[in-house]
């Protein structure tokens, strides 16, 4: 029963990537779009939560989320760390976090610190593979794109790390025993196993089961690709081209936002603590990142027109996969509500929805 549910959602997603493509569109925009619609299950007779409940699924959607997250740090980890990325990372981090903080002390009264913390970081968070595919179908300029590319990758690791630091309990093995891990590839430089199949296979198996055991897999992930990069080795996917797109579209992205979805009940949501919620945690998070991506672009690219800054702006406040996987950490862990779920999922699909509203598509290089 349950396998069959499954199977239903994914051909479902299946069908909707499918017509996205015929009709020329982003199939992430579309998934997105349906994600939003699937907690509207939980007021029919079935019982979508139920789709959640096996140790198999859990698996899977940690499976699904080694292989993007993974995928997509070993291609755009290559390029070094530069002075521009800095520069649009820490506004684009600050001046969000902050406001998510304020917003956070204004309506979430009587909730902990670390939770306030988080909404910070949920405010602050760019979705580093949701990017990475929008500046590649868009074709952006290559230089830009790692700017933005490498930009997102700081914020996420402050947002994670930070994150980390900020729980209660084994603070310290949470973020070393991820760190430690990502420096397994020195170790094998020194064993000279140096073969590509090596520290791949090795680096998407490790993710998927720290992800199991609910550690930072991401920081992990971020810290090996960059020793990697340091010592000129690259991470291959475990899979052809060609298998792996077709992997990515139709199992891994739609298991990653089908598990968020589900847990959302529509019928058990507060909607008169949602109606003062939503208009501040739909927009703030929204037009925060804004400034504080106008004013880290402005610093970084001082010689743009204020049309690249702005289209730039707009790009790095995509949200995506990156800000769900952290909603259902947070769901999981009781930092935030259903309610708070729902409404910063509604948040995250505006986000990314915005570049394409606005018409930001084929950008030639400059």
């Amino acid at each position: 029963m349950i396998a069959g549910g499954w199977l239903l959602l994914l051909s479902g997603f299946a069908l909707v990537t499918l017509l996205c493509r015929r009709l020329g569109a982003m199939p992430i925009l579309c998934q997105l779009l349906l994600a939003l619609a699937l907690p509207l299950l939980s007021l029919t007779a079935l019982q979508p939560a139920a789709l959640l409940q096996p140790g198999w699924v859990h698996w899977l959607y940690s499976l699904s989320f080694a292989l993007v997250m993974g995928a997509i740090l070993a291609d755009i980890a290559d390029s070094r760390l530069n002075l521009n990325s800095l520069k649009i990372a820490l506004p684009s981090f600050a001046v969000p976090f902050v406001c998510g903080l304020l917003c956070a002390g204004w309506l979430l009264t009587g909730s902990s610190a670390t939770s306030r913390m988080a909404i910070g970081f949920l405010f602050a968070l760019t979705a580093i593979p949701v990017l990475f595919l929008y500046l590649q179908s868009i074709r952006y300029p290559l230089q830009d794109m790692a700017d933005l590319l490498q930009a997102a990758i700081l914020i996420d690791i402050l947002c994670w790390g930070l994150f980390a630091l900020a729980q209660p309990g084994p603070v310290w093995q949470m973020l070393l025993l991820p760190l430690a891990l990502g420096c397994l590839p020195l170790l094998l430089y020194r064993l000279k196993l140096r073969h590509e199949a090596v520290p791949g296979v090795l680096f998407f198996v490790i993710l998927a089961v720290l992800q199991v055991l609910g550690f930072n897999a991401l920081l992990f992930g971020v810290s090996y690709v960059l020793v990697m990069a340091q010592l000129g080795l690259r991470i291959r996917m475990p899979l052809p081209a060609a298998g792996w797109s077709r992997v990515q579209w139709y199992l891994c992205v739609p298991v990653l936002l089908a598990c968020g979805a589900l847990q959302i009940d529509i019928g058990a949501l507060d909607w008169q603590q949602a109606g003062l919620w939503l208009p501040v945690f739909l927009l703030a998070p929204v037009l925060a990142k804004l400034v504080g991506n106008w004013l880290g672009l402005s610093w970084a690219w001082p010689h743009k027109s204020r049309s690249v800054r702005w289209q730039a702006s707009v790009l790095l406040n995509i949200r995506g996969l990156t800000e769900v996987v952290f909603l259902n950490v947070l769901l999981a862990q009781g930092l935030i509500g259903s309610l708070l779920y729902f409404v910063f999922l509604l948040m995250s699909v505006t986000a990314t929805l915005l570049p394409a509203v606005l018409g930001i598509r084929l950008i030639k290089t400059r």
